[in-house]
């Protein structure tokens, strides 16, 4: 037995669909846990709800500027995946967190996953005690990351200020732009960055853009970067599964 499970993408759309493909591969791999083969009949009925919804960093800086302009789509989206069946929902955007409250309270019918609680969750399981944190500047702004670290007993290590304006740059105009080698140039520079300042912790790469654009980058091979994404994606498909665990994160920290 399966449930129904959702998707809300579109934050941006290569992220969605990526999530996706990771979803995908966390059911494969819960399947061959379980002992069941791989089937096409065999994956669960999931959606995927890819909407536009306005920049979540530049939302956050400011209340002039529209503190709530995301809510909007995201309760709209959220409605449809409700609407569909949806038992669970995944949110594939990192800022977009910052709403989750407002989410989880407006459909307190769905889970509304919790991606810093999970990698948290996830992180104290393997017995790491402190991470350091890529992400986007509105994710800092409303401590995302550092809350759910601090309630795991997690030490939470950031940016300093030009590298995270370094991980803006990578992410806007790079990845979102489509200019993949600038993104890799940023991306890498503060993960090296962090790595010299704090050893090998555990680095989240707190933003889905940021794992696209570190995809097969050298110069990061040797540092322990954890993905979110895949995280959640775990998360999802345990949810799918009848709530399935003991599944082995394979591959969440290389």
């Amino acid at each position: 037995m399966t449930n129904v499970v959702g998707i809300l993408g579109g934050m941006g759309p290569a992220a969605g669909a990526d999530f996706v493909r990771l979803f995908v591969e966390a059911c494969a791999r819960l399947m061959r846990a379980r002992g069941e083969p791989v089937s096409d009949q065999g994956f669960p009925e999931h959606w995927l709800a890819q909407v536009p919804v306005p920049d979540r960093s530049g939302a956050l800086e400011s209340a002039a500027l529209g503190a709530q302009q995301p809510l909007e789509p995201m309760l709209q989206a959220l409605g449809r995946l409700a609407a569909l069946g949806s038992r669970a929902v995944a949110i594939a955007c990192n800022t977009a967190h910052a709403w989750h409250a407002m989410l989880q309270e407006r459909f307190p019918q769905i889970e509304v996953l919790h991606v810093a609680r999970e990698v948290s969750a996830h992180l104290a399981a393997q017995g790491v005690r402190e991470a350091a944190l890529m992400a986007t500047e509105g994710t800092y702004r409303v401590g995302l990351y550092e809350k759910a670290m601090a309630e795991a007993g997690l030490a939470c290590h950031l940016p300093l200020a030009p590298e995270r304006e370094l991980l803006m740059r990578g992410i806007y105009e790079g990845v979102k732009a489509g200019n993949m080698r600038l993104a890799e140039d940023c991306f890498s520079r503060v993960a090296l960055q962090l790595a010299e300042r704090h050893g090998q912790v555990a680095i989240v790469m707190g933003c889905t853009e940021i794992p696209l654009g570190l995809q097969g980058v050298q110069a990061v091979s040797g540092l322990r970067l954890v993905d979110p994404a895949r995280v959640l994606a775990e998360a999802l498909a345990s949810r799918a599964y009848d709530g399935a665990t003991g599944i082995p994160l394979t591959r969440l920290i290389r």
